[in-house]
Protein backbone atom coordinates (compact mmCIF):
# COMPACT_ATOMS: atom_id res chain seq x y z
CA UNK A 1 0.00 0.00 0.00
CA UNK A 2 1.01 3.61 -0.38
CA UNK A 3 0.08 6.89 1.26
CA UNK A 4 -1.16 8.57 -1.89
CA UNK A 5 -2.99 11.82 -1.06
CA UNK A 6 -3.93 14.38 1.54
CA UNK A 7 -7.44 15.79 1.07
CA UNK A 8 -8.07 19.47 1.83
CA UNK A 9 -11.14 21.61 1.15
CA UNK A 10 -10.34 25.12 -0.09
CA UNK A 11 -12.36 28.05 -1.49
CA UNK A 12 -10.60 28.03 -4.90
CA UNK A 13 -9.00 24.69 -5.78
CA UNK A 14 -7.85 25.82 -9.22
CA UNK A 15 -6.26 29.00 -7.94
CA UNK A 16 -4.48 27.20 -5.12
CA UNK A 17 -3.29 24.51 -7.54
CA UNK A 18 -1.65 27.32 -9.51
CA UNK A 19 0.34 28.35 -6.43
CA UNK A 20 1.65 24.83 -5.91
CA UNK A 21 2.56 24.59 -9.60
CA UNK A 22 4.12 28.02 -10.06
CA UNK A 23 5.85 28.47 -6.68
CA UNK A 24 6.64 24.91 -5.54
CA UNK A 25 7.11 23.14 -8.86
CA UNK A 26 4.29 20.60 -8.53
CA UNK A 27 2.34 19.06 -11.39
CA UNK A 28 -1.38 19.75 -11.50
CA UNK A 29 -4.31 17.77 -12.84
CA UNK A 30 -7.99 18.65 -12.75
CA UNK A 31 -10.36 15.89 -11.58
CA UNK A 32 -13.91 17.19 -11.91
CA UNK A 33 -14.37 19.87 -9.25
CA UNK A 34 -11.10 18.84 -7.57
CA UNK A 35 -7.47 19.52 -8.42
CA UNK A 36 -4.68 17.04 -7.73
CA UNK A 37 -1.20 18.47 -7.28
CA UNK A 38 2.07 16.69 -6.56
CA UNK A 39 5.56 15.78 -7.71
CA UNK A 40 4.67 12.61 -9.58
CA UNK A 41 6.83 10.15 -7.66
CA UNK A 42 6.17 7.63 -4.89
CA UNK A 43 5.14 10.44 -2.54
CA UNK A 44 1.58 11.59 -1.88
CA UNK A 45 -0.36 14.27 -3.74
CA UNK A 46 -2.59 17.00 -2.40
CA UNK A 47 -6.22 16.67 -3.46
CA UNK A 48 -7.70 20.17 -3.35
CA UNK A 49 -11.47 20.03 -2.99
CA UNK A 50 -14.06 22.86 -3.21
CA UNK A 51 -16.34 24.38 -0.55
CA UNK A 52 -13.60 25.07 1.97
CA UNK A 53 -13.02 28.15 4.09
CA UNK A 54 -10.01 30.36 4.62
CA UNK A 55 -7.86 28.39 7.05
CA UNK A 56 -6.38 29.80 10.26
CA UNK A 57 -3.64 27.68 11.80
CA UNK A 58 -3.85 26.93 15.51
CA UNK A 59 -1.44 24.77 17.52
CA UNK A 60 -4.33 22.95 19.13
CA UNK A 61 -5.67 21.55 15.86
CA UNK A 62 -5.54 17.94 14.69
CA UNK A 63 -4.07 18.82 11.27
CA UNK A 64 -0.77 20.67 11.39
CA UNK A 65 1.11 20.90 8.08
CA UNK A 66 2.71 19.29 5.09
CA UNK A 67 6.46 18.92 4.86
CA UNK A 68 8.35 19.14 1.58
CA UNK A 69 11.73 17.43 1.67
CA UNK A 70 14.41 18.66 -0.72
CA UNK A 71 18.19 18.89 -1.05
CA UNK A 72 18.81 22.63 -0.55
CA UNK A 73 16.45 24.69 1.62
CA UNK A 74 18.47 27.90 1.20
CA UNK A 75 18.04 27.86 -2.60
CA UNK A 76 14.32 27.06 -2.29
CA UNK A 77 13.70 29.83 0.26
CA UNK A 78 15.59 32.38 -1.85
CA UNK A 79 13.58 31.51 -4.95
CA UNK A 80 10.29 31.81 -3.06
CA UNK A 81 11.27 35.22 -1.70
CA UNK A 82 12.20 36.34 -5.20
CA UNK A 83 8.64 35.35 -6.21
CA UNK A 84 7.12 37.41 -3.40
CA UNK A 85 6.36 34.51 -1.04
CA UNK A 86 7.05 35.14 2.66
CA UNK A 87 9.35 32.46 4.13
CA UNK A 88 10.95 32.21 7.57
CA UNK A 89 14.74 32.19 7.77
CA UNK A 90 16.16 28.67 7.34
CA UNK A 91 17.68 27.29 10.51
CA UNK A 92 18.72 24.07 12.18
CA UNK A 93 15.92 23.12 14.59
CA UNK A 94 17.54 21.22 17.46
CA UNK A 95 18.77 17.84 16.19
CA UNK A 96 15.66 17.41 14.01
CA UNK A 97 16.48 19.13 10.73
CA UNK A 98 17.41 22.23 8.75
CA UNK A 99 14.14 23.89 7.79
CA UNK A 100 11.99 26.93 7.14
CA UNK A 101 8.24 27.59 6.94
CA UNK A 102 5.68 29.37 4.82
CA UNK A 103 1.92 29.32 4.28
CA UNK A 104 0.02 28.79 1.06
CA UNK A 105 -2.56 31.41 -0.02
CA UNK A 106 -5.28 29.55 1.90
CA UNK A 107 -3.28 29.62 5.15
CA UNK A 108 -2.11 25.98 5.24
CA UNK A 109 1.37 25.65 6.74
CA UNK A 110 4.20 24.25 4.62
CA UNK A 111 7.56 23.17 6.01
CA UNK A 112 10.62 22.96 3.78
CA UNK A 113 12.93 20.33 5.29
CA UNK A 114 16.43 19.73 3.96
CA UNK A 115 17.73 16.22 3.34
CA UNK A 116 20.85 17.04 5.37
CA UNK A 117 21.45 18.89 8.63
CA UNK A 118 22.99 22.35 8.55
CA UNK A 119 26.64 21.99 7.59
CA UNK A 120 26.17 18.48 6.13
CA UNK A 121 24.71 19.46 2.75
CA UNK A 122 27.00 18.36 -0.10
CA UNK A 123 28.16 20.92 -2.64
CA UNK A 124 25.91 21.10 -5.67
CA UNK A 125 23.07 19.25 -3.95
CA UNK A 126 20.45 21.07 -6.05
CA UNK A 127 20.24 23.00 -9.30
CA UNK A 128 20.11 26.73 -8.43
CA UNK A 129 17.73 27.24 -11.36
CA UNK A 130 15.35 24.48 -10.18
CA UNK A 131 15.55 24.03 -6.38
CA UNK A 132 12.26 22.05 -6.28
CA UNK A 133 13.25 19.59 -9.01
CA UNK A 134 14.06 16.87 -6.45
CA UNK A 135 11.39 17.83 -3.91
CA UNK A 136 8.91 15.35 -2.45
CA UNK A 137 5.88 15.67 -0.20
CA UNK A 138 7.79 14.13 2.68
CA UNK A 139 5.36 14.46 5.59
CA UNK A 140 1.69 14.84 6.39
CA UNK A 141 1.61 15.97 10.01
CA UNK A 142 -1.18 15.38 12.52
CA UNK A 143 -1.37 16.01 16.27
CA UNK A 144 -2.47 13.64 19.00
CA UNK A 145 -2.63 13.31 22.76
CA UNK A 146 -2.78 9.50 22.54
CA UNK A 147 0.13 8.02 20.64
CA UNK A 148 -0.87 4.47 21.56
CA UNK A 149 -4.14 4.87 19.64
CA UNK A 150 -2.27 6.27 16.64
CA UNK A 151 0.22 3.38 16.77
CA UNK A 152 -2.66 0.88 16.84
CA UNK A 153 -4.21 2.36 13.69
CA UNK A 154 -0.85 2.46 11.88
CA UNK A 155 -0.14 -1.15 12.87
CA UNK A 156 -3.55 -2.21 11.56
CA UNK A 157 -2.82 -0.50 8.24
CA UNK A 158 0.56 -2.19 7.96
CA UNK A 159 2.60 1.00 8.43
CA UNK A 160 6.06 0.84 9.97
CA UNK A 161 7.55 3.33 12.43
CA UNK A 162 10.81 4.67 10.95
CA UNK A 163 11.78 7.25 13.55
CA UNK A 164 10.80 8.68 16.94
CA UNK A 165 12.15 12.11 17.82
CA UNK A 166 12.20 13.73 21.24
CA UNK A 167 11.46 17.47 21.19
CA UNK A 168 11.34 17.86 24.96
CA UNK A 169 12.12 21.63 24.98
CA UNK A 170 8.80 22.15 23.19
CA UNK A 171 6.77 19.54 25.08
CA UNK A 172 6.21 16.94 22.37
CA UNK A 173 7.70 14.01 20.49
CA UNK A 174 7.40 13.07 16.83
CA UNK A 175 6.58 9.65 15.36
CA UNK A 176 7.06 8.88 11.66
CA UNK A 177 5.09 6.04 10.03
CA UNK A 178 5.31 4.79 6.45
CA UNK A 179 4.19 2.03 4.12
CA UNK A 180 7.72 0.71 3.69
CA UNK A 181 9.98 -2.27 4.30
CA UNK A 182 12.99 0.05 4.69
CA UNK A 183 15.15 -0.48 7.76
CA UNK A 184 16.59 2.61 9.47
CA UNK A 185 20.40 2.68 9.75
CA UNK A 186 20.20 2.54 13.56
CA UNK A 187 17.78 0.01 15.11
CA UNK A 188 17.15 2.50 17.93
CA UNK A 189 14.22 4.50 16.51
CA UNK A 190 15.09 7.42 18.81
CA UNK A 191 18.58 7.71 17.31
CA UNK A 192 19.55 11.07 15.79
CA UNK A 193 21.47 9.18 13.11
CA UNK A 194 18.22 8.02 11.49
CA UNK A 195 16.84 11.49 10.87
CA UNK A 196 18.66 12.63 7.76
CA UNK A 197 18.00 9.15 6.36
CA UNK A 198 14.25 9.65 6.91
CA UNK A 199 14.32 13.05 5.18
CA UNK A 200 15.77 11.36 2.08
CA UNK A 201 12.97 8.77 1.70
CA UNK A 202 11.21 9.09 -1.69
CA UNK A 203 7.76 8.39 -0.21
CA UNK A 204 5.50 10.28 2.20
CA UNK A 205 5.55 9.56 5.92
CA UNK A 206 2.71 10.18 8.32
CA UNK A 207 4.22 12.38 11.03
CA UNK A 208 2.35 12.37 14.33
CA UNK A 209 3.16 15.10 16.82
CA UNK A 210 2.43 13.65 20.26
CA UNK A 211 1.57 16.19 22.94
CA UNK A 212 0.70 14.08 26.01
CA UNK A 213 -2.81 14.66 27.25
CA UNK A 214 -3.96 17.09 24.56
CA UNK A 215 -7.29 16.72 22.76
CA UNK A 216 -6.74 18.14 19.28
CA UNK A 217 -9.47 20.29 17.76
CA UNK A 218 -10.87 18.94 14.47
CA UNK A 219 -10.13 20.89 11.28
CA UNK A 220 -13.28 20.78 9.10
CA UNK A 221 -11.34 21.38 5.87
CA UNK A 222 -8.95 18.51 6.57
CA UNK A 223 -10.74 15.62 4.86
CA UNK A 224 -8.34 12.81 5.67
CA UNK A 225 -5.84 10.81 3.67
CA UNK A 226 -5.99 8.43 0.73
CA UNK A 227 -4.19 5.09 0.77
CA UNK A 228 -3.51 3.22 -2.45
CA UNK A 229 -4.38 -0.45 -2.00
CA UNK A 230 -6.77 0.09 0.92
CA UNK A 231 -9.78 -2.19 0.31
CA UNK A 232 -12.41 -0.13 2.16
CA UNK A 233 -12.74 3.18 4.04
CA UNK A 234 -11.62 3.46 7.66
CA UNK A 235 -11.34 6.17 10.26
CA UNK A 236 -8.21 7.09 12.18
CA UNK A 237 -7.77 7.50 15.93
CA UNK A 238 -9.45 10.94 15.82
CA UNK A 239 -12.34 9.84 13.61
CA UNK A 240 -10.97 11.39 10.39
CA UNK A 241 -11.33 9.39 7.17
CA UNK A 242 -8.75 7.04 5.68
CA UNK A 243 -9.96 6.40 2.14
CA UNK A 244 -9.04 4.08 -0.73
CA UNK A 245 -7.21 5.97 -3.49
Amino acid sequence: MRLSALRLRVPDPGGLAGFYRDKLGMRVKRQGANWRVGYGGQDADLLLMPKGQAYCHDRGQRFWKIGLTLPDVDLAAAQLRDCGVAVTAPQQFLDIGYMCHLSDPNGFVIELLQHDFQGNRPDGAADPAAPFAMARLGQITLRTGDIAAEQEICDALGMKCLSIQDVAPHGFDLHFFAFSDDTPPDPDLWAVGNREWVWKRPYTTLEVQHVPGMTPVPVPDYRGIEVEGLPSPLVDAAGDPILPA
